[in-house]
């Protein structure tokens, strides 16, 4: 398992690597489209819609991020990523509060079109970040990485209460607070050395905080850490409704593309809400 696991990492990145670096951010905005493509029709399957349906759904997705793109380009206004930005906010906390047993009370359909708008928003806020600059894009993304590697080593340290033990039995609140920390540390880290020292392409998304919110920031990192947590507890909530240990196995070893992205779902979208003018 840990064999293919490193493999399939491996391919990965020698497929992201040079669409990520390339000098025109068209590359990388043409290869998350096939990803995403492949996560509408993951969130098909887990949602009751297989088959044939789900591959519409997939290409459906794909249609409507690419159609949307060639009419406003990189120019996507910021109402709309505080408009994604409150949707995850109100409707992801109420689906966690309601739990597994209230998820598939929802009809099909509105699950169906919830998950295409929430993969849409992220693939623009993706495409966006990446045009704005490599470093502030890396830095979005690492933050959701950190809060997660953090939060599991505090969670085996010293995790007691459980967060969400009927969604994720995992998942600790000394888990989520050892999260935060190593988020707080990590944005000190890139703004004081690697935007100073490191010849980077853009600010990163802490300096940009830092800059306009200034002690303010903390507040902001506080809350991407906790959204990153619901993206996370939100996609394990709907694979325990569909009774699925992933959302496919599209990456051998890493299950699906869902599970290698929930908890950027939220963030990248959040994150440019933050920053935009």
């Amino acid at each position: 398992m840990l064999l293919q696991r490193v493999i399939t990492a491996v391919v990965l990145l020698a497929i992201l690597l040079p669409a990520l670096f390339a000098s025109n951010p068209i590359w990388f905005a043409l290869l998350t489209l096939v990803m995403i493509g492949a996560a509408g029709w993951e969130w098909s399957r887990l949602n009751g819609r297989g088959g044939p349906i789900a591959v519409l759904v997939g290409i459906a997705l794909a249609g409507l991020c690419a159609g949307t793109f060639h009419v406003v380009g990189f120019n996507v206004p910021s109402w709309c990523w505080w408009l994604a930005g409150g949707l995850w906010v109100l409707g992801g906390v109420r689906a966690l509060a309601a739990g597994v047993a209230g998820w598939p009370k929802l009809s099909p359909a509105l699950r169906l079109v919830l998950g295409m708008v929430l993969l849409w928003a992220a693939w623009l806020a993706l495409v966006v970040a990446r045009q704005r600059g490599i470093n502030f894009l890396l830095s979005a993304m690492c933050l959701v990485w950190m809060a997660d590697i953090a939060a599991y080593f505090s969670g085996k340290a010293f995790g007691r209460r459980k967060l969400a033990p009927a969604i994720s039995p995992g998942k600790s609140w000394e888990g989520a607070i050892g999260g935060l920390i190593g988020v707080i540390v990590l944005g000190f880290v890139w703004v004081h050395v690697i935007d100073v020292r490191v010849p980077v392409d853009s600010a990163s998304m802490y300096s940009v905080l830092v800059h306009r919110t200034g002690w303010v920031s903390l507040l902001a990192l506080a809350f991407l850490s906790a959204m990153s947590v619901v993206g996370d507890l939100f996609e394990s909530l709907v694979k325990r409704a569909a009774g699925a240990k992933d959302s496919s196995q599209l990456l051998p070893g890493h299950g699906g593309v869902l599970d290698r992205v929930d908890a950027l779902l939220p963030v990248l979208p959040l994150a440019l809400a933050l920053t935009s003018v």
